[in-house]
């Protein structure tokens, strides 16, 4: 026998640990990267691909100031489309984003508090479902979320070793995060309430503090030019109102027909089975996010001798929550159940793991197994409308759109004039015309444009889905804007309608007089119509 023998399982277990946190940051980028190259793109990242798609990057902002959100994922699309233009390669930037957030929170959660803590948040930011959806699609929420776990991370780089290197990248990454996505508003000020508080008394370190506030004023010129020249002409174009009156509208407080207390509660809950997809993970990480900051209140004696109190950290962790139901009972910004409010994942998902930290199991590898149930379970059985289980991915399957764009060639003889809705258009445009065809910044009744061998025909912005009972008055508005003869065949394809099923649309078609009809999955749907 040799001596070291009895030695080798405490190095093996090391080596294990040191093993699972890598082995969870591997199955966050798998989570991320199936969803991105098996399923078709939806018409809000087929909106983004359109405005990137430009000829000038100069062209590319003003394009992106069309949208209500801030212009750097347009301008990051101008240039990483020159690498491919695929499904895949066009959501690589928010899976790559998406997972490097993982890794800097764990690495946040291992300063701050301990590496238990620490994996446990890793486990919960890399399947979370709203986190791995949101990663695998062409939005801001992937990047935002990177941006802003930098700022934890580089900020608490910065006070530790009293360096104002580290705090000017602070600075540089929440810009980035301001020029990402407005909800970082509310991030920039929870972040300069806590860094504040963070550093008193102010004259220990005064060259850190020096690159704050520089950063700081930086943050605020940048935020005062996009709300005066960006968000004022929202307002204008009236599109926050049309948000927040339509599909937003439970998310925003309305005074007179909500209690603001019940709507505090219920909207809290609902960000957090958002994120989970499940009520029942919701309710648990709701649950484990409380008893941290009670537990952080109650705690006098400091985590670290360099990291933050415990009750800096409950206000860093805290503070978000309120100012975001702030902002919605003023009726500023929606909070509820909705991918507008992911940006809480960071402080909801990170105080959930200081939570957990607080179970002692029997045995340490119990906590770990518990966490990972959860999110099997919320995952696999999603009981949230927000969430889509994987078998879901079959609805949005690639096969589908390019059976549907084949089935269109086969049957529209050259000539055709196709109809579309703008969400429609937007996907028409790209996977059957190789151009955008729908307007930008316009709100034109109808926008045409060559497609191939066919005429594509879209309706404006405003008409963004168009319904069966709708066709009958868009016929004839077609015809006479563009002097179609009675009988002319005007094929309408309809697609991206998530919560829209294809074979219901099939069955008001026959009941309106159109059984020609043919659906290609969930969301796709091919219909001769004849004018007149």
């Amino acid at each position: 026998m040799h001596p070291e023998t009895t030695a080798d399982p405490q190095p093996r277990a090391a080596a294990v640990a040191s093993f699972l946190p890598w082995l969870a940051l591997a199955g966050g980028l798998a989570a991320r990267l199936v969803p991105a190259q098996a399923s078709f793109l939806s018409p809000d990242e087929a909106l983004h691909h359109l405005l990137a798609s430009q000829t000038s990057v100069s062209a590319a902002y003003r394009a992106a100031l069309t949208n209500a959100h801030p212009p750097l994922l347009v301008l990051v699309l101008y240039y990483w489309r020159s690498l491919g233009q695929s499904e895949l390669m066009l959501r690589l930037p928010s899976v790559l984003a998406g997972t490097a957030c993982c890794w800097v929170v764990y690495r946040w959660l291992e300063q701050v508090m301990d590496r238990s803590t620490a994996l446990v948040g890793l486990l919960l930011f890399a399947f979370a479902p709203a986190l791995v959806e949101l990663s695998a699609e062409i939005r801001q929420y992937a990047l935002l979320l990177f941006f802003m776990s930098a700022c934890l991370y580089l900020s608490e780089r910065a006070l530790r070793e009293d360096s104002w290197r580290w705090m000017i990248l602070f600075s540089l990454s929440l810009l980035g995060a301001l020029l990402t996505h407005y909800s970082s508003l509310i991030f920039a000020l929870a972040m300069g309430v806590y860094l504040l508080v963070r550093q008193v008394p102010y004259g220990k370190s005064p060259r850190v503090f020096a690159a704050w506030m520089g950063g700081q004023a930086a943050a605020l010129a940048l935020i005062a030019y996009f709300l005066a020249t960006h968000v004022a002409r929202l307002r204008q174009i009236g599109m926050p109102q049309r948000i927040a009156e339509t599909w937003l509208r439970q998310s925003i407080y309305h005074p007179g027909e909500d209690h603001a207390a019940a709507f505090v509660g219920a909207q809290t809950w609902r960000v957090f089975t958002f994120l989970l997809g499940n009520g029942v993970g919701g309710a648990l990480t709701l649950l484990a996010f409380l008893v941290a900051l009670a537990s952080l209140l109650r705690r006098q004696e400091p985590i670290h001798e360099r990291g933050p109190r415990p009750r800096q950290l409950a206000l860093l962790l805290g503070l978000p929550f309120v100012v975001s139901c702030g902002t919605a009972l003023a009726g500023l910004y929606p909070y509820g159940g909705t991918r507008h409010d992911a940006f809480l994942a960071l402080f909801a998902l990170s105080g959930a793991s200081v939570g957990l930290a607080a179970w002692q199991p029997a045995r340490e590898w119990i906590k770990p197994l518990v966490v990972a149930g959860v999110l099997a379970l919320c995952n696999f059985f999603p009981a949230f409308p927000a969430a889509r289980p994987p078998a879901a991915l079959a609805d949005r399957a690639r096969a589908s759109m390019h059976a549907a764009v084949a089935d269109l060639r086969a049957s529209a003889p050259p000539g055709s004039i196709i109809l579309a809705d703008y969400q429609s258009g937007l996907l028409l445009g790209y996977y059957a015309c190789g151009h955008g065809i729908v307007q930008v910044g316009a709100l034109l009744p109808f926008a045409k444009s060559g497609c191939g061998p066919y005429v594509a025909i879209t309706t404006g912005p405003q008409q963004w889905s168009l319904q069966p009972e709708e066709l009958d008055d868009e016929l004839a508005s077609l015809a006479q804007t563009y002097h179609l003869a009675p009988g002319t065949k005007v094929w309408w394809f309809d697609a991206g309608s998530i919560g829209r099923p294809a074979p219901r649309l099939r069955r008001k078609l026959l009941r309106l007089g159109w059984p020609d009809s043919r659906s290609f999955g969930d969301n796709i749907l091919l219909c001769p119509l004849t004018v007149g």
